[in-house]
């Protein structure tokens, strides 16, 4: 446990925050009185039992208009603000806290409305990745580094890069057990390994494809209703992300762009985004033991493991590999999908983010790290609703690894105060894995014989032509779920 004695302000109180709160309490020694919750709609009934303690609630919503009047109320310079609501503009809360001398996490990077006031309708300013340079040219700005910011801290965006660096090391250190590396390769592998370097370590190990593969397979008692959308973490989040542009970082072993495929044209250029909707592009994975059909969901470890495992050389990138989300939720988030396309992408009034009613299930996350010579190489967390409720009492095991990856890089921040604005590849991934390891249920690291052509049937042998590369299963094209498969 570390001491904080500044002021601890959460904006936003769902159900990553009430999984949060209690967390934070057995890993900072903070006085009770020095938190302060606030939400916009009125949660005095959950908090009952920390506002007993001496945790502060207030119910009001930070906006345009009161966001630096209302967040001076509650925090100053050496305070942290622990930022879990959504739409709430980034680069200006940012630049308050920056101003400010206030630490700041969140676990994405949000705007005021990211449906409305975009410079034109192309998709490449729909995507996370342009609001990354946008940031960027913020922090250009800025004479001194200042309080330290962590942005997009949770799962993923989050404990997935750290479950990345970790796999790269576990993979080069497999290698090297199994000699399958020798003379100089080997020497230089086990030197990277020391030595921290990733982007070479994954060049040289051959990592060619991550996804960030997650199954989750809680169920519950409560069937899903006609008109509701049910689901296991934030409702209106999961609409955001998935009804725009799907993102991914574009490998330099790509042969060729997918269908509905735009580049960018300033920044490193390390992703492609498609004119498609990424809960609509599913793409094959894995996560042990399953195969699975996944969403392209955009998520921000796209952009920042496939900018920071880039290798350049006289300002050309020789080596990236392509990463994205492969996202397959729940079965009632599922359904609610379909109905949700029914409906034209209008969101269900009624909408439940599952908990108690929880029968059996575990949320399956991790990094698969794929094109080296075990073929693929899985490494994250296999999290039951029975462990997660026995670490935090009425939470589902989706919350509890977004909780965990927040209070770490917390923890961290309080360490370091005067680091700038990071993202998680910046952080120790050891650091950050020994404090959420406990919270993370089964922990998987190990290979697998699996591409995304090894169990590849075509019904219609004969009376189709899917757009397959047989010489080599690590092109986007062999993953993607199209016609004729």
């Amino acid at each position: 446990m570390i001491e904080f004695t500044n002021k601890i302000l959460f904006v936003g109180y769902g159900a990553v925050a009430e999984c949060t709160l209690p967390i934070i309490f057995k890993h900072i020694k903070v006085p009770a009185k020095n938190v302060t919750v606030m939400d916009f709609e009125n949660r005095a009934e959950k908090l009952k039992k920390w506002t007993a303690k001496g945790v502060n609630f207030v119910q009001d919503r930070v906006t345009r208009e009161n966001l630096g009047a209302l967040l001076g109320r509650y925090v100053s310079a050496g305070d942290i603000i622990i930022d879990l609501a959504w739409n709430i503009d980034a680069l200006e809360i940012l630049q308050w806290c920056h101003d400010r001398g206030v630490r700041y996490i969140n676990t994405s990077t949000e705007l005021w409305d990211p449906y409305q006031g975009l410079p034109d309708n192309k998709p490449t300013t729909k995507t996370l990745y342009w609001r990354q340079l946008n940031l960027r040219r913020l922090l250009a700005k800025w004479p001194v580094k200042g309080p330290t910011a962590v942005i997009e801290h949770g799962a993923n965006p989050g404990l997935i890069s750290h479950f990345t660096k970790q796999g790269l090391i576990d993979i080069g250190q497999s290698l090297l057990a199994d000699k399958k590396l020798k003379g100089r390769k080997a020497e230089e592998v086990a030197q990277l390994i020391v030595d921290r370097k990733f982007n070479v370590l994954a060049q040289k190990i051959g990592v060619k494809v991550i996804h960030c593969s997650e199954r989750d397979t809680q169920i519950s008692d409560v069937p899903k209703q006609v008109d509701e959308f049910v689901n296991t973490w934030s409702i209106e989040g999961f609409r955001e992300e998935g009804t725009t542009t799907s993102e991914m970082g574009w490998g330099t072993h790509e042969k060729e762009l997918p269908a509905f495929a735009y580049q960018h044209k300033e920044g490193p250029k390390n992703q492609i985004c498609l004119a498609r909707m990424g809960i609509n592009t599913w793409v094959r994975s894995w996560v042990p033991d399953y195969t699975i059909h996944g969403m392209v969901v955009r998520h921000g470890e796209s952009f920042s493991i496939s900018d920071q495992l880039t290798v350049w050389e006289k300002g050309k990138a020789v080596y990236r590999p392509t990463m994205h989300y492969a996202y397959c939720p729940c079965d009632n988030a599922i359904i609610s999908l379909q109905e949700l396309r029914g409906y034209d992408y209008k969101l269900q009034v009624n909408q439940r983010i599952m908990n108690d009613e929880i029968t059996s299930g575990s949320d399956i996350l991790g990094a698969l790290l794929m094109g080296h010579d075990y073929n693929s190489w899985w490494i994250g967390s296999d999290l039951s609703i029975e462990e997660s409720r026995r670490l935090v009492p009425h939470q589902n095991a989706t919350t509890m690894q977004v909780a965990i990856s927040v209070v770490a890089a917390t923890m961290w921040m309080i360490e370091n105060p005067e680091s700038g604005v990071v993202v998680p590849d910046d952080l120790p991934h050891d650091y950050v894995l020994d404090i959420s390891k406990p919270y993370l249920g089964r922990w998987i690291s190990r290979s697998s014989d699996w591409t995304p052509l090894r169990d590849y049937q075509n019904t219609f042998a004969g009376y189709n032509r899917p757009d397959l590369d047989l010489k080599d299963p690590w092109q986007f094209k062999n993953f993607l779920v199209k016609d004729g498969r």
